[in-house]
């Protein structure tokens, strides 16, 4: 097939115990799902039903081994956010959450890098997030366990350090709405494909680093993911 212009990369992540990778369709992500995350949002977390926005495919960090990504542009506060990733096996669409976790390949440990200011002053003006959460290298995630090796995660401790100092520590049980809820309701608005990821949602103690952090999310049964923020040099805007 000949193309007008050059296709875009294909994306996609290590699978844990497998030379096989995993293909990422599209990235869906759950805002404000742990209660203490959405207070300090400024949330009333009671009153909301989920809510999704996504971040482009172009997102995805491969942090199955130690990375670096770059400071981004037109931010002054670039802050992390530590998530349980959902990687989506088989395809869907109005799935019952009593069936949800059987459309499960595997969960990872993910980052979703926010440049905040951004999104703020767009949520404040009753814009879109899109610059503020949906931006290339956004996204680091480690390598995708197969269930089959880690099970359902319905309670894992989840932290997040930078430096060495815990900064973010809660449990994915402590999620609003759960894996299964969150697929479940997801699926009534779009179908599910295999590839989809779904980026489950932040506790609280979210924060700004600078050039030179490094950043450790931890999942229990899930291998850390470890990212450096570097400086943006000319050739990473090329």
């Amino acid at each position: 097939m000949d193309f007008a212009v050059s296709p875009s990369p294909l994306y996609s992540l290590t699978v844990h115990g497998s030379e096989k990778r995993f293909p990422v369709n599209r990235i869906f992500c759950v805002g404000r799902n742990y209660a203490a995350h959405a207070r300090e949002m400024g949330k009333d977390p009671d009153r909301d039903p989920p809510f999704f926005f996504m971040k482009p495919v172009s997102a995805i960090v491969d942090a199955s081994a130690p990375v670096s990504v770059p400071y981004p542009s037109m931010t002054s506060n670039y802050q992390y956010e530590v998530e349980l990733v959902v990687a989506i096996g088989k395809g869907g669409f109005e799935i019952p959450a009593s069936e949800a976790l059987d459309h499960v390949f595997g969960y990872a440990v993910g980052l979703d890098m926010t440049r905040r200011d951004l999104q703020l002053a767009a949520r404040d003006a009753g814009r879109p997030w899109e610059f503020g959460k949906s931006f290339s290298e956004s996204a680091p995630i480690g390598a995708v366990h197969p269930v089959g090796e880690t099970g359902h995660l319905n309670s894992a401790a989840i932290e997040l350090t930078v430096n060495g100092a815990t900064r973010q520590a809660s449990d994915v049980a402590k999620l609003i709405w759960s894996t299964a809820e969150c697929i479940a309701h997801l699926s009534l608005y779009e179908p599910l494909r295999p590839g989809d990821l779904i980026m489950t949602g932040t506790p609280e103690g979210v924060g700004p680093v600078v050039a030179g952090d490094v950043m450790r999310g931890r999942i229990e049964g899930l291998p850390e993911v470890s990212v450096t923020v570097i400086q943006r040099t000319m050739e990473a805007t090329q």
